[in-house]
């Protein structure tokens, strides 16, 4: 069955954090960014939060397998926003509630409305989609002010690039890049999230600028640029 957010089995407008997981449907469990996001995602289950997913294999997986593991009460749901292919992909067997999509424009809606922050692990075109169009998003004031999370080195030349060209010609504003913060592990994408968390919870305006004047104090704007 296809629908939109006004079915899935969640109020949208419930106060509760969740985080959203993006990556590659293709990456096996023996690969090390596997478990990376398997170790993320069971902190967010032990901090009581939320977790979206595309619901599938690969880094889909491992997100919501961890976040099981880190939620052993069942205290959280772990959800997936499923795609209709003609290739049939499956669902992983650690979801909680799950929903199937007929268009890839209404399940992007669907990870935006549900998720207080993104993580965007490697992956290929499909994980590539979800990040541009997250940050197009927020670049628009579309919607509200969510950290684009980009865990791993493959992510750093891409916005160097960014940097380089939209930014050095004008295309974009600097401002722009202020959603987006780079991390190399698990560690540091975890404190963003945790930070955002109190920021949403006091209700502060501009959370990314926030994370970035804390990261600049706390001595870590390297770790995250």
């Amino acid at each position: 069955m296809s629908a939109d957010t006004a079915s899935f089995d969640v109020d949208v407008n419930e106060e509760h954090f969740r985080v959203a997981i993006f990556g590659s449907a293709r990456i096996e469990q023996n690969d090390a960014t596997y478990r990376t996001v398997y170790e993320l995602a069971k902190h967010i289950g032990e901090a009581g939060y939320d977790i979206v997913t595309g619901g599938g294999p690969g880094l889909m997986e491992a997100a919501n397998a961890g976040h099981e593991a880190g939620d052993p009460s069942n205290k959280t749901r772990s959800l997936g926003l499923l795609i209709k292919l003609p290739n049939e992909q499956r669902a992983n067997s650690h979801l909680d509630i799950k929903q199937e999509y007929s268009y890839f424009t209404q399940r992007l809606q669907g990870f935006i409305q549900l998720s207080n922050a993104v993580v965007v692990a490697p992956g290929g075109i499909g994980t590539f989609l979800e990040l541009v169009y997250t940050w197009q998003l927020e670049q628009v004031g579309f919607v509200r002010d969510i950290p684009i999370i980009l865990l791993g080195e493959m992510w750093e030349e891409l916005v160097q690039w960014v940097q380089r060209w939209q930014v050095a010609n004008a295309y974009i504003d600097p401002e722009d890049l202020n959603f987006v913060f780079c991390v190399k592990d698990e560690d540091v994408a975890m404190q963003l999230i945790t930070q955002t968390d109190t920021l949403c919870n006091i209700q502060s305006p501009n959370v990314c600028q926030q994370l970035r004047k804390q990261l600049v104090t706390d001595g870590r704007e390297d770790e995250s640029t």
